[in-house]
């Protein structure tokens, strides 16, 4: 099977194409931030605050077009702090609607595997009447933090490969 890497934070340091999208986009007053860590993993970690009727935080890549089928896997190296997270892809960075899928993080590395084909749409936090992903390409991954509570977040990623079907 043929695995190109989307992002490897220990060899693309740049981080110049990731970007941080939190609540404040409307009112509220939670901030993320995303880092390389001492060991060369990326490190997204921030605060959420639910003033302001806030409660997320994600940081997005975007690329150029990759060719994908919805058998294709998506690959995460990452270690998270415990809580549920969301991985999010997009077929056009200029489309609305993005496609979800959510994960646990356990506190030790894990691989976590999301097929294309699994990820459905959703818009605003609602999930559409629609087909899951059925695209030939994607153009923009993200991942995001949301709690109804104030709290802090810490998930650590080594790499995201496309695992091709």
């Amino acid at each position: 099977m043929n695995k190109p890497t989307i992002f490897n934070f220990q060899n693309q340091a740049d981080l110049s194409h990731w970007h941080i999208v939190d609540d404040l986009v409307m009112g509220g007053r939670s901030n993320g931030s995303i880092g390389i860590s001492p060991e060369g993993h990326g490190i997204y970690s921030g605060e959420i605050s639910t003033e302001n009727n806030g409660g997320f935080s994600s940081v997005r890549y975007e690329f150029e077009p990759i060719s994908v089928d919805a058998n294709d896997v998506i690959q995460i190296r990452l270690k998270g702090d415990g809580n549920l997270y969301q991985f999010r892809i997009k077929h056009r960075v200029i489309d609305k609607a993005s496609y979800k899928a959510s994960f646990e993080t356990t506190g030790k590395w894990q691989n976590i595997e999301i097929r294309l084909g699994d990820l459905y749409p959703t818009f605003r936090g609602r999930k559409l009447d629609r087909p899951n992903f059925d695209h030939d390409s994607i153009e923009e991954i993200r991942f995001l933090f949301s709690c109804k509570k104030p709290v802090t977040f810490e998930l650590l990623i080594d790499s995201i490969n496309l695992i091709k079907a």
